[in-house]
């Protein structure tokens, strides 16, 4: 499974240095742009590496790495962090899951089911 995963982007603290795919360039500006701050923003606060992953299934994943010589790494902080973003960045990581399950797994999307969405009928 660990090949079918897509590194989106992230951030290297040791060689301070982001990384985005150009593979989803067909993601909106602003999206990019809030996901580089995030990815940027974790290395500074915490040091190691960040990433942004597509599992598979289209599901984000938010990982974070570090060197073993890294001593000043905080796993406790990380985990919190990489919590905190996860809850309050949702709604960007749940439209960037259906972005991906559209554009790359050309899944027709069901907005009811995605977004909680109601459907309404149609009058003829």
């Amino acid at each position: 499974m660990e090949e079918n995963r897509i590194v989106l982007c992230g951030a290297n603290s040791y060689e301070q240095k982001y990384y985005f795919n150009d593979r989803f360039d067909g993601i909106p500006q602003s999206i990019k742009d809030e996901l580089h701050i995030i990815c940027v923003l974790f290395t500074e606060e915490v040091g190691g590496i960040f990433t942004v992953v597509f599992e598979e299934d289209g599901t984000v994943s938010l990982e974070t790495n570090f060197a073993d010589d890294d001593f000043l790494y905080d796993e406790i902080s990380s985990g919190l962090m990489v919590s905190k973003i996860r809850g309050s960045r949702q709604e960007l990581f749940e439209s960037l899951s259906l972005y991906y399950r559209i554009f790359v797994l050309h899944e027709k999307p069901d907005l009811e089911e995605d977004y909680g969405g109601k459907k309404h009928d149609t009058c003829n």
